[in-house]
């Protein structure tokens, strides 16, 4: 096999990872590597390696450890009793090498782009991987792999990085880390680049590092992506499309059920009026709700960044974003009661002929039941955390929009009555009692904290004058 380049790599197929997106969990992967691994072996007659969640020895959790060596070192690492594949022969392949699978959390390849030598980046790599020098010189940042090498393509060095958990590393952590030591090194950074894709949420803690290091008032997640983009200069080297580069943004415009919240208003209206159970009173409550958020969110922007105003910025900035927040997830409920209600039909449909079929069916059933209430509890939930917003736009929002706040006030509210109804009439046919009572005693209460929020809301609005 010829293969040149400066990442490392052990074979034709070097890794192939299965990794826990969406619907699935690790142990479902764990599974899918092993099925892979064995099958891969056995139709092509090459040495195959499990590695992280999937591997079966310790020394073979992380894939460095693996590759160590590469390629050329494979004929003489596969007589070693300690490297004996997990599957296929301890046989040197010259055509195709070796392969390693597993499973892992989702790993975002990111690097730094550097004016320098690849000498000089590899150093900064250095500093910053976890591995760092060597087991008395570890290095600053954690589940982060990385090494330096020269992008001759661009004539730039890069760190090149591994990001192996974004959430205890993320990726702004990795870059300002970078530009750290480049700065100590008086080298100057000239932006980075994400290989593949990523994570929706790695780029909003990015954009939520930079919001408040910079004091920035940012609501948009697209304005969010943007601003990543510009400070990690994501596009330095070619541009980068967040709808084909953020994950979530490639599953949800594959997706032929794209739910109830995209369809255009009428037709959501005619969804609801259909002769079906769901899209019933819960996906309406949570409609409801969001738009109660919506109308907060919008007041608090008409009192926001005009002179007349100016008085007011500092408060504003502090009042709407939890509404901005809680209108994108009221929104997402539309769907999940929807969701919530038919798995509790489909689990009425579940076959009956047995006593163990019976048992299974009264089982699923209790628990889809247990769903539907668990939703609109939460809505009630959200909703009653945002009545101090509500509050402060009441002592000190624009005026002229007065009755837009009386109207987001008394949706919330009856979202929140619908929520109520909601849970009570599926509260009725749950066997457990613990859970009946407990369920009962707080939606009650929530209920009673939603009524006095609109009441006072609408009280706080009369005083004052226009």
């Amino acid at each position: 096999m010829q293969q040149g380049g400066e990442h490392p790599r052990m074979g034709a197929l070097d890794v192939c990872p299965f990794v826990p997106v969406m619907n699935i969990s690790m142990e479902e992967c764990v599974i899918c590597a092993h099925v892979f691994g064995q099958r891969l072996s056995e139709e092509l007659g090459v040495p195959v390696y499990l590695y992280g969640e999937a591997a079966r020895q310790e020394s073979r959790r992380t894939l460095p450890a693996i590759r160590a060596g590469e390629y050329e070192a494979l004929p003489k690492k596969l007589e070693k009793p300690e490297w004996v594949p997990d599957f296929g022969p301890p046989t040197f392949v010259p055509q195709w090498g070796a392969t390693v699978t597993g499973a892992r959390t989702f790993l975002i390849a990111y690097n730094i782009n550097l004016l320098c030598t690849k000498e000089l980046a590899h150093r900064i790599a250095l500093n910053i991987r976890e591995q760092g020098r060597g087991a008395d010189q570890p290095g600053s940042l954690k589940k982060v792999q990385g090494i330096g090498w020269y992008l001759e393509e661009e004539n730039i060095a890069q760190v090149s990085t591994n990001l192996l958990d974004f959430e205890t590393t993320p990726l702004h952590a990795v870059y300002e880390e970078v530009c750290y030591n480049a700065e100590a090194l008086k080298l100057p950074v000239v932006g980075s680049q994400l290989v593949g894709l990523v994570p929706k949420k790695a780029m909003l803690d990015a954009a939520e590092f930079y919001i408040k290091k910079e004091k920035l008032f940012i609501l948009e997640e697209e304005h969010k992506i943007k601003l990543v983009v510009s400070r990690l200069g994501l596009d330095s080297l070619s541009p980068f499309n967040p709808r084909e580069r953020i994950i979530e943004y490639l599953v949800q415009a594959g997706q032929e059920d794209k739910g109830l919240v995209t369809k255009p208003l009428g037709a959501f209206v005619r969804a609801v009026g259909g002769r079906s159970a769901a899209p019933g009173g819960g996906s309406v409550a949570a409609t409801a709700a969001s738009l109660g958020a919506a109308l907060g969110c919008m007041v608090g922007l008409m009192s926001y960044g005009k002179r007349q105003f100016e008085q007011l910025d500092s408060i504003m900035r502090n009042v709407i974003p939890p509404l901005h927040q809680a209108m994108d997830e009221l929104v997402a409920m539309v769907d999940a009661d929807s969701r919530a209600f038919s798995s509790y039909m489909e689990a009425m449909k579940l076959p009956k002929s047995t006593p163990e079929e019976r048992e299974r069916r009264v089982v699923a059933m209790q628990q889809g039941l247990k769903t539907a209430v668990e939703v609109p509890c939460t809505l009630a939930v959200k909703v009653n955390n945002l009545w101090s917003s509500l509050k402060m736009l009441a002592h000190h929002g624009n005026l002229a929009c007065k009755s837009d706040l009386q109207v987001g006030a008394k949706m919330l509210e009856a979202a929140v009555f619908g929520a109520y109804f909601n849970v009570m009439i599926n509260l009725k046919d749950i066997t457990d009692e613990k859970f009946k009572t407990e369920t009962s005693q707080m939606v009650t209460r929530l209920l009673e904290e939603a009524k006095q929020g609109s009441a006072l809301v609408l009280a706080l609005l009369e005083k004052r004058e226009a």
